[in-house]
């Protein structure tokens, strides 16, 4: 038997432990909850005390998991900037993407004003941008968020959750949108669902996709 792939997952699983705050803070509060329980009977006080700590911890960690998957689905986003969860803005004026050669689409952005190619992927649920990329445009792993795990061409591989300050391509521009730090991507980077769905509208038509962002910035603020 070929413990290789095995072996493999759990060195990235290990690795990806340390970056991830919000797991951090799960596994110190269920510690917190058996060493409670040990002491309920020797030191009932403080024991009560840490299982209550313990309770609250995993609420908190539950709770920002929610927040998390929330902001997968525009309908139902929370945003909470004071923990590096900003309001995905979408807005700018129709732009029109031509087909590529390789029959995709693909565009030239600005991410946090250094040039990247992206793949728009209509199959994609979040956008993703490969660890070269990342170190490239400064993107940093979100410490409250837990890893995700992807699919790719060389295997299941554990990505981060990052935050997208500013996209820039055409007449749109899209900020704090959320991406993961995919390992092992390659070159390819891909404008997800996540980014598609903030549109007023998208389409395409014959050899061209079509996507109409809402109102500008300074008219969104003026009628709010």
């Amino acid at each position: 038997m070929d413990f290789a792939p095995v072996w493999d997952q759990l060195v990235q699983s290990i690795h990806a432990l340390p970056k991830s705050g919000l797991l951090i803070a799960a596994v110190g509060a269920m510690l917190l909850g058996i060493v409670g329980s040990l002491l309920v009977r020797p030191l009932p006080a403080l024991g009560k005390l840490l299982r209550a700590a313990s309770t609250l911890g995993l609420m908190g960690v539950l709770l920002l998991v929610v927040l998390q998957l929330s902001r997968m689905d525009p309908r139902f986003e929370l945003a909470v900037p004071e923990i590096g969860l900003p309001q995905q803005v979408v807005e700018g004026g129709e732009t029109r993407v031509p087909l590529a050669g390789d029959g995709h689409f693909w565009l030239r952005a600005l991410v946090n004003g250094r040039p990247v190619n992206f793949l728009v992927d209509t199959g994609a649920t979040l956008t993703a941008v490969s660890a070269e990329t990342a170190a490239a445009t400064g993107l940093e792993p979100r410490n409250v968020a837990l890893p995700v795990r992807m699919q790719t061409a060389n295997g299941s591989v554990a990505a981060h959750l990052t935050t997208i300050e500013e996209l820039r391509f055409g007449n749109v521009a899209a900020r704090g949108l959320d991406a993961v730090i995919a390992p092992n991507l390659g070159p390819t980077n891909v404008l997800g669902m996540n980014f598609l769905s903030r549109l007023a509208s998208w389409r395409v038509e014959g050899n061209t996709m079509i996507l109409v962002p809402h109102h500008p910035q300074a008219e969104l603020a003026a009628g709010s």
